[in-house]
């Protein structure tokens, strides 16, 4: 328990220390990748140039001991040297071959050059072996920090550079090869060659000055990078204040709207990248927000003015009934008239919740495949009384219609269509209610031969407590809510509703659902 403890502590004081801001986050994730990468290519840079220079001095060193080899060899190709036969590694006493000219005359081949000069067996003075011109120019280039020296095959020295170190010895026998080897020794690179025989040849050359020029190279290197490093981290800040400004502007704009600027909408430039299509869908929430609430207030404040009335005229008759005594039939007419009152009140009150109800789009509506005719038919045989009682007929034709949609909500729908077209009809009208089904959709009519919509009202027919006849609908004590209802239950149930009227000749109300198979897909 306490490990866990420890480990939740420490990655929260961890979490504590890195960044809250997004773009310090970024700045901090790009300084560490540019000190990366900086860091990786400057040690491959410095190494590989410091190796490069090496090669170059082993180069050059193994150059001129190639050359003080060839002065060594011509010097002393004459000597005398170990047997033909000898084992390797010994040392033999040197002596002279006879050169015998063979018995039958003189070889074949071309005839022998002139005599050569003989070269003594064993060494002279030190410093009497002469340097060739190749080699001359070769260590008189390098100057002081280049030197040479040179070695008989007995390990007698026999000539040296001025500026060699005191401290070179001789190599050992068994580093007598023919192969070229190189050291290092202290701030000193060395190359080493030894003929057959055995005599040694050395170039060295002090590589301090190239120590000197590699550190000032990593300077140049350490300040390259800084200036890169600092470079870097401008242009990712300037590019993560262009990227963030655009988050700033959505919260700042949010921030404004939460503070009842509903009309606050994000203005961002180049509405086509990611940061724009967000803008564009936050605009599109905040105007439905701001729709809703505005709908939402202008809701309210008609819920209140409806309420009102019928709650003022049931107080004004109580207040007059309890002002004086009054009969029994005096009594029973303010009861009746109040019990009216109630009664549009509580249709009033129920409305309003059935509206709620289907504005809040309730996913856990059951939902089935059912026949809009079925349905339709039923409405048509419940309400008939109604229709008779205004002498109007109802004409209907039904053709099955299946929809995937709510039974009860669509029963409310055809009810409340039915019922505003009885009541807004003329005396002795007709009502004709339809359903058709097509590859894509099913469709419900229901057209009367009222009075018709004026084209000004048309627009406005499914708000909320909107009458085209104030007078007229609140005499018959209608809310002004039905069409309204019928609005919110075809878009709860993924439809659409259309009107059509001409004043004098009727209306037709048009519903469109979508079939079975597409509702479902």
């Amino acid at each position: 328990m306490n490990k866990e403890a420890n480990q939740r502590n420490a990655g929260s004081r961890w979490r504590s220390l890195w960044p809250r801001s997004i773009r310090w986050r970024l700045q901090l994730l790009l300084a560490l990748v540019l000190t990366s990468v900086l860091i990786g290519f400057g040690i491959t840079v410095y190494e590989r140039q410091r190796a490069n220079r090496f090669h170059q001095i082993d180069a050059e060193l193994e150059v001129r001991v190639a050359a003080l080899s060839r002065v060594v060899r011509e010097y002393y190709r004459d000597a005398p040297g170990p047997p033909r036969h000898a084992p390797r590694g010994g040392l033999h006493e040197p002596h002279w071959r006879e050169r015998r000219p063979p018995p039958d005359g003189p070889p074949p081949g071309p005839p022998p050059r002139g005599p050569r000069k003989m070269r003594p067996a064993m060494p002279g003075k030190l410093n009497e072996l002469p340097l060739s011109s190749e080699a001359a120019a070769l260590f008189g280039k390098g100057g002081e920090a280049d030197y040479f020296i040179v070695w008989y095959r007995d390990g007698t020295l026999l000539k040296r550079s001025d500026n060699a170190p005191l401290d070179v010895v001789a190599p050992l026998r068994s580093e007598r090869d023919t192969l070229p080897h190189f050291r290092t020794r202290q701030t000193f690179r060395e190359a080493l060659h030894c003929s057959g025989f055995g005599e040694c040849a050395l170039a060295g050359r002090s590589f301090q000055p190239d120590l000197e020029a590699a550190k000032k190279f990593g300077w140049v290197l350490l300040a390259a990078g800084g200036v890169l490093l600092t470079l870097g981290l401008s242009a990712g800040w300037w590019l993560t204040t262009r990227a963030i400004r655009p988050i700033e502007e959505i919260s700042a704009a949010a921030s404004r709207i939460s503070q009842g600027n509903l009309s606050e909408r994000i203005q961002i430039a180049g509405g086509a990248d990611e940061l724009g299509r967000l803008a564009g869908v936050l605009n599109s929430t905040f105007a439905k927000l701001e729709s809703a609430l505005t709908q939402q207030l202008q809701f309210t404040a008609d819920a209140a003015h409806e309420l009102r009335t019928p709650v003022a005229v049931i107080i004004a008759e109580a207040q007059t009934t309890l002002a004086r005594e009054r009969t029994a039939a005096e009594y029973r007419e303010t009861v009746k008239a109040d019990l009216e009152t109630a009664q549009q009140l509580r249709r009033l009150t129920e409305s309003l919740l059935e509206l709620a109800r289907f504005n809040t789009n309730d996913e856990r509506v059951p939902r089935t495949d059912v026949d809009l005719a079925r349905i339709a038919a039923t409405c048509v045989e419940r309400i008939g009384p109604l229709a008779a009682e205004h002498g109007i007929q109802i004409q209907c034709s039904f053709a099955p219609a299946y929809v995937y949609g709510s039974a009860d909500r669509l029963d409310t729908l055809i009810a409340n269509l039915l019922s505003n077209a009885i009541h807004y009809n003329k005396p002795r009208g007709e009502i004709r209610v339809t359903t058709s089904a097509g590859a894509e959709s099913v469709v419900l009519t229901v057209a009367d031969t009222g009075i018709g919509i004026p084209a000004t009202d048309i627009p406005h027919i499914f708000d909320r407590f909107y009458r085209v006849d104030n007078a007229r609908s609140r005499a018959e004590g209608h809310t002004g809510l039905g069409l309204a209802i019928c609005k919110a239950i075809v878009e709860a149930e993924r439809g659409t509703i259309e009107v059509a009227s001409t004043r004098g000749i009727g209306t037709t109300f048009t519903v469109r659902f979508a079939t079975t198979a597409s509702a479902q897909a």
